[in-house]
């Protein structure tokens, strides 16, 4: 029988992420009404950290085996580079494993260079395992097509299976900082017209500017915020909504990064609905209270009448739900209710329903196909490669305007910011201005 100290290193790491794993259910079952919610919560953020660390440890001895190891048995080890290259690499994977701890520990009204380093280094990381993957796949493709019945040379396979490092580092460095310029551009406004069945003609022409997956933390702060602030304002929109994802910190320690949002006014309200990470962070109640100071209404599973400034008779239905995370999560008071988010909303009146995610906007529409319209985010667009086809597998509707049967829409926004890296790659931020058509 093999013992553990006779597994490969990559098998360790994929026992100990199991050991972690084991170790967050467990905290689940048994400690979940033992522990504060705030300790819980935080203590899963934890486990979740090492779950993630233990994962890449995998991919990082593959990275190391591939950009370092191979060249050691080289003439290249005795080059005066090779000593600074291994430095680089290690530098370079100990950032990304680094960048989930950054959440927890290093969040404030700016981000610190640290943090954005980190997270710049975990999306490299993404993006060379994929070619290092992919390349190292065409090899063994080439070798099993193009190399049977002949004689392999050694100095042309060992040349080329350099050359795929080599390839793939360079790859990466270009789509990286591609990523990274088309993350520090502005949101592009997006403006969309949508007809919406039953709404009056009183309010035709009304604007709703959307904005979704701020993610205010350890890569997006004060500054960002108010740049996105002031471009809403300069819109001039009737009703803002933000549709989940706003942040990924607690609300007294990211308070003052929070300030712009103060300076909305849209004349008939700014409304905001929770996403997924605003369950990570424990806080919710107090999020809700912070964004009330700043004449923010949190729509918690309830809705509010938008009556038309030219007629109090005129007026449509505008409901949000609870993220279908804190479900999940088990967040108490919280979770996606359909049925309370609509009470008294009739299929007389025109309804619109903020859900963050695609899948709770799927979920609605197959219990209340009367809805009108659903704003969601929290697909990102896939916000960058290669992960772009896991977003659009894993979600029902991915970024853009769907028509869903006869009179009803749903808009998924690719998000207004990013989520930790700062890179974009396939997508781009958006704010989404969005017109109202009366039919």
């Amino acid at each position: 029988m093999i013992s553990f100290k006779q597994l490969p290193l990559e098998a360790k790491a994929a026992v100990a992420a199991g050991v972690v794993f084991f170790s967050m259910m467990l905290s689940r079952s048994y400690l979940a009404q033992q522990l504060e919610l705030r300790t819980r919560h935080w203590l899963l953020r934890l486990q979740m950290a090492l779950f993630a660390n233990t994962l890449m440890l995998i991919g990082s001895l593959h990275v190391w085996k591939s950009t370092v190891t191979m060249f050691s048995r080289s003439s290249a080890a005795n080059s005066f580079f090779f000593m600074p290259w291994k430095i680089a690499v290690f530098m370079f994977l100990a950032l990304a494993h680094s960048s989930f701890f950054t959440l927890l520990f290093l969040v404030a009204e700016e981000p610190y260079f640290f943090s954005l380093a980190a997270y710049t280094c975990l999306g490299a990381y993404i993006i060379l395992i994929f070619f290092l993957f992919t390349l190292g796949s065409v090899e063994q493709a080439y070798k099993f097509f193009a190399g049977r019945g002949t004689k392999a040379n050694s100095s042309g396979k060992s040349s080329r299976t350099a050359m795929k490092p080599v390839v793939a580092v360079l790859l990466t460095a270009i789509l990286t900082v591609i990523g990274l310029l088309n993350a520090s551009q502005p949101p592009t406004v997006n403006r969309v017209e949508i007809p919406v069945h039953k709404l009056p003609s009183t309010m035709n022409n009304l604007k709703v500017v959307l904005l979704s997956d701020i993610h205010l933390g350890p890569t997006v702060g004060k500054t960002k915020l108010a740049m996105i602030v002031r471009m809403v304002k300069a819109l001039k929109p009737d009703i803002t909504v933000i549709v989940g994802d706003l942040t990924d910190s607690e609300a007294e320690i990211i308070r003052p990064a929070v300030e712009p949002l103060g300076e909305l006014n849209s004349p008939l309200g700014t409304y905001f609905v929770t996403g997924n990470h605003e369950y990570y962070t424990s806080d919710v109640s107090n999020w809700f209270e912070l964004l009330r100071s700043f004449n923010i209404r949190p729509l918690h599973n309830e809705n509010v009448k938008i009556v038309s400034p030219e007629s109090t008779d005129d007026w449509f239905c505008l409901a949000g739900v609870d993220d279908i995370e804190a479900d999940v999560l088990r967040y108490s008071g919280h979770g996606m209710d359909l049925k309370k988010a609509l009470r008294g909303c009739s299929s007389e009146h025109a309804i619109v329903l903020l859900a963050h995610q695609p899948m709770a906007a799927k979920w609605a529409l197959q219990e209340r196909p009367d809805i009108n319209l659903i704003l969601s985010g929290h697909t990102h667009g896939g916000q960058m490669f290669p992960l772009n086809a896991g977003a659009y597998f894993l979600n029902p509707f991915f970024v853009g305007l769907y028509k869903v049967g006869q009179n009803t829409f749903v808009y998924v926004s690719p998000g207004t910011m990013y989520f930790g890296i700062p890179m974009r790659l396939g997508s781009r931020a958006e704010i989404t201005e969005i017109i109202l058509r009366s039919p």
